[in-house]
């Protein structure tokens, strides 16, 4: 019989098998992916992805640096503007709000790159990019984008898709060094997400395709410009899906960022970082380790700008000390340390312990023993109580120590202990407040004769006070202005100036050293007499004085 005779009597029947194995083939794969699915189970984050650092404020909330592996903080939902969730769902995935957790276009076009060995695919949507960043690991292959696609359905019907936005937000990458929006937020335009405008909602957002590469956005023309032109066709589309109205489109400018790569070391922050760490651990109960990676926002009680301010004062006299190490002698160098303490209270406004954290990491306000010499002299047969009884018996307390012990004399006699925090909180949530820690260490009569002898000055042994009325700009001063050290004349090895009203003491030390007989060690030198020490001393606690008057 011909082959098409056949063919035409048997068509039908070899239809209906091929028909047949389709719909079995069909239902055996679908069958496989509804298992598959059962037997799926969502896996919990990887332990790098949910790990957090510690962010330090100063005491009006301006940041001061972090500590941790990862800079990363989380931030609960709520506390994101509307028009930033917006603004990354119009970058990454329009259709988030209504799609199944996957896209069946995406995941073919991934798989088919991965059969094919072509480039790598993106498209997947803001679900399937958090399975894939905090839940996955980040290996190329079809099972691993098949199990992707699972979890990400199974993560869409079991979870809101404000917790999976949340999640998303918390862990995305924006570029430098920021994992999620808290960071990225910081990091680009110094801010909180809660302050974030329309038009940096929108920049961040754009950022998110390429980060490495976006990351250089306000220092490198090129890199700006091409984020520009993505940053409009992300308002375009926030516009065309009715985030944001036209006058809001209309009304949107380019945002300025942060300057990156950042500057040098911030050398005086860390300082600050060190104390404020400590603090914050023995408050909690918990190591420094712990501290870093545990997500909180410690808020100190430094002033930034009286800090910077004093640095900077520093800075600009260091050829008339600090930089004078040349003609003090081989191997000396001179040191400046700087505490201001709030009398009655503790809290700790400036702490200069040194030139640069990179260079020496050793705090002189905090650990630095300084020879005392005459600067003690005004408690001498003074009756003192709790912390300041071993003041008789100092010969070289530290500049904390000092500034507090006179910031008792400033508080009529009431003692407050250094503090440094406080507030801790976490995730929005306050888990530890600090409060002043004060008691009575001097009789009213005692602390009126310390202050009388400190306007007096000491008695012959160190350098005479100098009247808050004969300092240049001297009615907004201090009530009282001690200048002693130790030594005198060619052999003076350290100044000390103590200024102090009932609103701030401030101690400024100046002292010297050298390498000692044995490596590692170090033994006190004499300062450099030009230009003179006590100058210079007076001139900074003036300086600093003055502005602290001013903010």
């Amino acid at each position: 019989m011909p082959f098409r005779t056949r063919f035409r009597r048997d068509r039908g029947r070899w239809l209906r098998r091929v028909l047949v194995a389709c719909l079995t083939s069909l239902a055996v794969v679908c069958g496989a992916v509804v298992v598959a699915y059962h037997l799926t189970e969502i896996p919990e984050p990887h332990p790098e992805t949910v790990v957090q650092s510690t962010v330090f404020v100063d005491a009006g909330g301006a940041y001061l640096g972090r500590r941790g592996p990862v800079d990363r903080q989380e931030v609960p939902l709520f506390e994101v503007p509307r028009h930033v969730q917006d603004a990354v769902i119009a970058a990454e995935n329009r259709s988030f709000r209504t799609d199944t957790g996957v896209s069946p276009r995406a995941v073919a076009r991934a798989a088919w790159a991965t059969v094919s060995g072509g480039a790598p695919q993106g498209g997947s949507t803001i679900t399937q990019q958090y399975v894939k960043n905090a839940l996955l690991s980040p290996e190329r292959s079809l099972s691993r984008k098949a199990r992707e696609a699972l979890i990400a359905v199974k993560l869409d019907r079991t979870r809101a898709k404000d917790e999976i936005l949340e999640g998303y937000l918390n862990t995305v990458y924006f570029g430098r060094g920021a994992a999620g929006v808290q960071a990225a937020a910081r990091n680009y335009f110094d801010v909180t997400p809660g302050k974030l405008t329309v038009s940096q909602g929108a920049a961040l957002a754009a950022i998110v395709n390429i980060p490495s590469y976006y990351e250089k956005a306000g220092s490198d023309p090129g890199v700006t410009a091409r984020l520009r032109h993505r940053w409009e066709w992300v308002l375009d589309a926030m516009e065309a899906g009715g985030s944001i109205s036209p006058a809001q489109r209309a009304a949107a400018r380019f945002p300025a960022f942060r300057f990156y790569p950042p500057g040098g070391t911030e050398g005086q922050r860390q300082y600050l970082i060190d104390v404020a760490a400590q603090e914050a651990a023995d408050r909690l109960g918990i190591t420094q380790d712990q501290l870093a990676r545990g997500g909180y926002t410690v808020h100190t009680t430094f002033d930034l700008a009286l800090q910077d301010a004093t640095a900077e004062s520093v800075k600009a006299r260091a050829g008339g000390a600090e930089g004078a190490e040349g003609r003090a002698g081989k191997g000396v160098r001179v040191h400046t340390a700087v505490v201001g303490i709030e009398p009655g209270d503790g809290a700790v406004r400036v702490l200069y312990g040194g030139a640069d954290y990179a260079r020496q990491p050793f705090n002189d306000a905090v650990s630095g023993s300084v020879e005392a010499g005459s600067v003690l002299d005004p408690f001498d047969g003074v009756r003192l109580g709790g912390p300041l009884r071993a003041l008789h018996g100092s010969t070289a307390p530290t500049p904390l120590r000092l500034a507090a012990a006179y910031a008792a004399v400033a508080a009529d006699g009431v003692y407050a202990t250094p503090r440094t925090v406080t507030r801790i909180t976490r995730e929005g949530r306050t888990v530890h407040t600090a409060r002043p820690e004060t008691r009575r260490v001097l009789e009213e009569k005692g602390a009126l004769a310390v202050s009388a002898r400190a306007r007096s000055g000491p008695d012959g042994r160190g350098v005479p006070s100098v009247p808050a009325a004969d300092r240049a700009g001297a009615d907004d001063g201090p009530g009282a202005l001690l200048t002693a050290g130790a030594g005198g004349g060619i052999a003076r090895r350290t100044v000390w100036t103590v200024g102090y009203d009932s609103r701030l003491t401030l101690a400024v030390a100046l002292f010297a050293d050298r390498p000692g007989a044995k490596k590692g060690t170090t033994v006190p030198a004499r300062l450099p007499d030009d230009p003179s020490p006590t100058a210079y001393a007076e001139e900074l606690t003036g300086a600093i004085w003055d502005f602290a008057g001013d903010t």
